[in-house]
């Protein structure tokens, strides 16, 4: 069981869309997920179209003359997805609990009667760094922080880590930070050469999962859904899916297994078994992509293979000005452009292509069965 703060007190960074559709993503990955809406604004809430009537303040607040435990005011969302919703007076326990002694505490205590009942815990935290957004990272396990690819998200950053490195000092408590890119624009330079940035600052804290622009993502909250409900087509129901998949792998990771220990399991399976997994080997071909771009400082792949977004596994590495990079592929034809330093380019080596609707080409690629 995890719990898993989402915060950033800068606006507009896509915090409470990270909270909905990754809340709704794990649901749809077979985990049991709470989210519990922190923010006054109640954003989530109204973004599920769900009635903050009863809320969080009646479960925190000694002044409410409604006063209700968390298990009255959960609301189903989705198949194993529920939220705890929120209103506008749930602003107000920021000042009620400023002179109350363990005030940090409050959310945990609510939290520990419900959390057996979940695989994941998510928090929307307020956009700012008051009592509720300590008590939020005070009973989180993890914090993710959603950044747009733009220097005031970066200042953002540095703020919220003063307040984690508050809490894991002055509270005894131990909390994992990720940053999440969020509202990323492949095509614009400024998003790339941006996202170079918050690599060389944050390196071991980013995510792979990108989470690209999409308009479906606003059109889901107008209409009261989360994305996946709304198009699960849609490049946001993608990318919010993969981001899911990633938080659930690192619960998962396990070491390394020895190749003397993996020839023996082999081995040891029936004829069927391994006839299944020589079938599934064959469904993938390591296709290596190259282009030469001297001086460059970031080059991705990308196409219809990975319905042309970009994460950590399609971006080239350099050697002497050459970039590679090896992709499985499935067999058939694919579309494909590199991204040199935020320019979309075609494969000056490869003839082989086909028009696109932006007026220019993407190359093609075809894997064969036979290799």
């Amino acid at each position: 069981m995890k719990i898993i703060s989402i915060a950033n007190q800068k606006g507009g960074c896509g915090k409470t869309t990270t909270a909905i559709n990754l809340a709704s993503s794990l649901s749809s990955n077979g985990k049991k997920v709470l989210l519990v809406d922190l923010d006054p604004q109640a954003h989530a809430s109204l973004g599920l179209d769900i009635d903050g009537q009863d809320s969080l303040y009646n479960v925190i607040s000694h002044l409410t003359p409604r006063k209700l435990k968390i298990e009255n005011v959960i609301q189903r969302v989705e198949d194993s997805f529920d939220i705890v919703p929120s209103n506008i007076l749930v602003g107000t326990l920021e000042q009620e609990l400023a002179d109350e002694i363990g005030r940090e505490l409050k959310l945990t205590e609510v939290i520990d009667t419900v959390k057996s009942r979940y695989d994941y815990i998510l928090i929307d935290c307020p956009p700012s760094l008051g009592i509720l957004t300590v008590n939020a990272l005070r009973c989180s396990d993890e914090l993710i922080i959603p950044v747009e690819t733009s220097r005031f998200s970066a200042q953002g950053v540095d703020h919220l880590m003063d307040v984690v490195q508050l809490v894991q000092d002055r509270l005894s408590h131990p909390l994992e930070c990720q940053i999440l890119v969020t509202m990323f624009d492949s095509r614009l330079r400024h998003s790339f050469a941006m996202m170079e940035k918050f690599r060389e600052k944050f390196s071991d804290l980013l995510l792979d999962t990108i989470i690209h622009v999409n308009v479906k993502l606003k059109e889901s909250a107008v209409e009261g859904k989360t994305v996946i409900a709304f198009d699960k087509y849609c490049r946001g129901s993608k990318d919010y899916y993969r981001l899911a998949k990633e938080i659930i792998s690192m619960e998962q990771r396990v070491p390394e297994i020895p190749l003397q220990t993996v020839t023996t399991n082999l081995s040891g399976m029936t004829e069927k078994m391994q006839e299944l997994v020589k079938e599934e080997a064959k469904q993938l071909f390591t296709t290596k992509f190259a282009i030469e771009a001297p001086g460059a400082k970031t080059v991705y792949v990308t196409g219809s293979f990975n319905d042309w977004s970009l994460d950590e596994n399609c971006r080239l590495r350099e050697t002497e000005g050459l970039w590679e990079v090896d992709i499985p592929l499935e067999p058939g034809i694919h579309e494909y452009q590199f991204i040199v330093d935020g320019v979309w380019r075609e494969d000056p080596h490869n003839a082989r292509k086909e028009r696109n609707p932006y007026g220019d080409n993407n190359s093609l690629v075809e894997v064969s069965v036979n290799g």
